[in-house]
């Protein structure tokens, strides 16, 4: 008991260590920021505008109002593929977009990774929704393993710069093959962008982690040695009752 209980002293003490003093995970923060595309007409009274974007971007969203029922809702990205399914954005709903080139359609939705994505416009009104950069963080804050702070600030650098891509949206609505009139229609366009903004080494709070592993150490030692010890006595009473039966039948 004794040895086990040191063991596991030793195993959580250096789990708080590294952790707190030794770690070679670094968090980093980005910004987060929800921009609108101003869009520009490219023909006067035809759907069809363009808009382009220099940023580190993760998603992008382009809704349709008003558009003639039955029609088709097709964006273009000048510059990159980008993930589509008609799941993104949808709470409840299971997909993946980070391996394009796998088939999990038995299990759950997979995005297609492709330059041009379509959506029907069965009522005239829709969201199409895409992911652009899948290695930043959505929500501005990631992790990364690296030696030393220096090589963690260049390949947090590097993530963002790689993001950065010189990319033209080109968003049209067609009605039976051709583009549609753009009277009365509403289209509105935005994007996520990311900038770093601060880049740190990740730490715990040891004495938050130092209760947790006590914590754990004595429910370790309940299983090891508590439970054992009432099976023991369990049997050690059957046992005296057992023999005191047999006693009072010998007298």
């Amino acid at each position: 008991m004794i040895g086990t209980g040191m063991t596991l002293i030793v195993l959580l003490s250096y789990a708080v260590y590294s952790n707190t003093v030794n770690s070679e995970y670094y968090e980093y923060n980005t910004t987060n920021e929800h921009n609108s595309m101003d869009l520009t007409q490219e023909s006067d009274g035809l759907a069809q505008w363009y808009f382009t974007t220099t940023d580190a971007i993760t998603w992008v969203n382009f809704t349709v109002y008003d558009a003639p029922p039955d029609s088709t809702l097709i964006v273009e990205a000048e510059g990159t593929n980008w993930s589509h399914s008609p799941n993104l954005g949808l709470n409840d709903q299971s997909y993946v977009c980070n391996e394009p080139s796998s088939d999990y359609s038995d299990i759950l939705d997979t995005c297609e990774y492709s330059r041009t994505h379509t959506m029907d416009l069965v009522n005239g009104s829709g969201t199409l929704r895409g992911r652009v950069s899948l290695e930043l963080p959505i929500k501005g804050r990631g992790y990364l393993e690296s030696e030393n702070i220096e090589s963690a600030q260049e390949e947090a650098d590097l993530l963002i710069t790689t993001a950065e891509k010189t990319i033209t949206w080109k968003i049209k609505v067609v009605t039976d093959g051709e583009t549609s009139s753009s009277a009365g229609m509403l289209v509105e366009s935005e994007f996520s962008s990311h900038e770093l903004i601060s880049l740190s080494k990740f730490t715990i709070n040891p004495i938050q982690e130092t209760v947790y592993s006590f914590s754990a150490l004595v429910g370790c030692f309940f299983l090891v040695l508590v439970i054992p010890l009432m099976i023991y006595f369990s049997a050690r009473y059957r046992e005296n009752l057992n023999e005191n039966k047999r006693a009072s039948v010998d007298d």
